[in-house]
């Protein structure tokens, strides 16, 4: 099946179609045809007197079969399909070893700087002033180029959430750009104009403007700081040793709390460091179908339940974040399992706190994902824009997801925080 199938079809069946009525019918036509594997002809058959209205209408009715009757029509997003081979994600698994290494002047002479030079003697190594873009014009060969840069500017931020969306209060110190895993519905890959990983050396910098900075709290007892926004918060640390520095700081703050946010097993450096009410590691979570299918080269469940009971019994609080969450057939019993296997792995009184937010994207995340990943399953289901710009499930499918496992979690965990992530206050209210 391809686009220019879908095209041709389309034109055989309504001729005489305009350019734009034609990318709508092509754009529904392809979706419902790799949803459910049926021929377009069985998906728009010919028909006497059919016309773009009537296809149209025939079509949204089974593409979004529990939205068409009550989301608006602005709400259908259905730009042209666009499908590039070279842009396809290679998932080829390989170990991080960067082949060109640009070091910042500024910072030819740090610790990091040292450490990278240790790791990866055969890489090529350059200097530069910071000004020279670096990288692939290939998201997937971004693992080719690392960056050892002086950051100068977002040493410390509140969360981006959407204005329009509810606001838990979070504060993330940006401690690098990029990943060494491969999600399907990672943010990351709309990032065009960097394709490289970067690693600052000025971890120092960013602690000494901490002890003067105003935090928001939030819906918590104190604030809390990240550093997990646009890389995995360990992924690196073998690497980075940020750890060694991040846990001793906030051991000696207790009025703040500092969050490692990851999907990674690499813990090494939190052990050795050792742990702190105060220090939460955060894992992210998802059914197993999610994890095996649309999470390439991350640890599966068991793996990053393991390493957060090593974690606990070093004296750190736990985190878990059940975001994304995709909806299938058969995802309640799916995610029911992966509350299971925590409720039956984990010590329970060191989970500070759980989120749970639905699969949501940019407009511009959507091309890339289905270039990206051209055989994904994640955007088969109902997305619609929503009440800040977003693709976003149905109001009536996210509250079947909240109402089936905010109390579950709430039961299992009856003494963490449970709480939704960047989500529409109207529906935060009702829970």
């Amino acid at each position: 099946m391809t686009v220019q199938a879908a095209e041709e079809y389309v034109l055989g069946v309504l001729p005489k179609l305009g350019v734009n009525k034609r990318r709508e019918l092509v754009r529904l036509v392809y979706e419902i045809a790799k949803r459910d594997g049926a021929p377009f002809s069985e998906i728009l058959p010919a028909q006497k007197n059919l016309n773009f209205e009537s296809a149209k209408k025939q079509l949204l009715a089974r593409r979004y079969p529990v939205n068409f009757k009550t989301a608006a029509k602005d709400r259908f997003y259905l730009p042209k399909l666009e499908l590039s081979p070279a842009l396809q994600a290679d998932l080829t698994p390989r170990p991080f070893y960067p082949k060109t290494v640009y070091i910042e002047t500024s910072v030819q002479d740090s610790e990091l700087a040292a450490r990278v030079r240790a790791a990866f003697p055969n890489a090529q190594f350059k200097e530069t002033d910071g000004k020279t873009q670096v990288g692939s014009p290939n998201f997937s060969r971004r693992l080719d180029t690392l960056l050892i840069h002086r950051e100068k500017y977002d040493f410390l931020k509140p969360c981006p959430c959407s204005c329009a969306a509810a606001c838990c209060g979070y504060n993330l110190i940006n401690l690098g750009f990029g990943c060494r895993f491969e999600c399907e519905y990672c943010f990351l890959q709309q990032y065009q104009n960097l394709h490289a990983v970067l690693l600052p050396a000025n971890l120092d910098e960013f602690l000494n403007k901490i002890d003067g900075a105003s935090f928001r709290k939030g819906p918590f007892d104190r604030p809390r700081i990240g550093s997990g926004e646009f890389t995995d918060s360990l992924v690196f640390d073998d690497l980075t040793r940020y750890s060694q520095k991040l846990v001793p700081f906030f051991r000696a703050r207790p009025q703040l709390q500092f969050e490692f946010k990851t999907k990674s097993v690499n813990i090494g450096g939190l052990l050795e460091a050792g742990g702190c009410e105060n220090v939460v590691v955060s894992w992210s979570v998802n059914s197993a179908k999610i994890t095996d299918t649309a999470e390439h080269f991350t640890p599966g469940l068991s793996a990053r339940l393991a390493a957060a009971c090593e974690v606990a019994r070093a004296g750190y609080r736990l985190g878990f974040h059940f975001d994304p969450v995709v909806i299938y057939d058969g995802w309640q019993q799916d995610y029911a399992r992966t509350v299971e296997q925590m409720a039956d792995t984990l010590p329970k009184d060191k989970v500070a706190w759980i989120s749970v937010g639905t699969l949501r994207f940019s407009r511009e995340l959507k091309k890339m994902i289905e270039n990206r990943f051209p055989q994904n399953t994640i955007l088969d289901g109902e997305f619609l824009l929503d009440f800040d710009g977003k693709m976003r499930y149905g109001d009536s499918q996210r509250k079947e997801v909240y109402q089936f496992l905010l109390p579950l979690l709430r039961k299992v965990f009856p003494h963490t925080h449970v709480y939704l992530c960047m989500e529409d206050p109207r529906l935060v209210q009702s829970f």
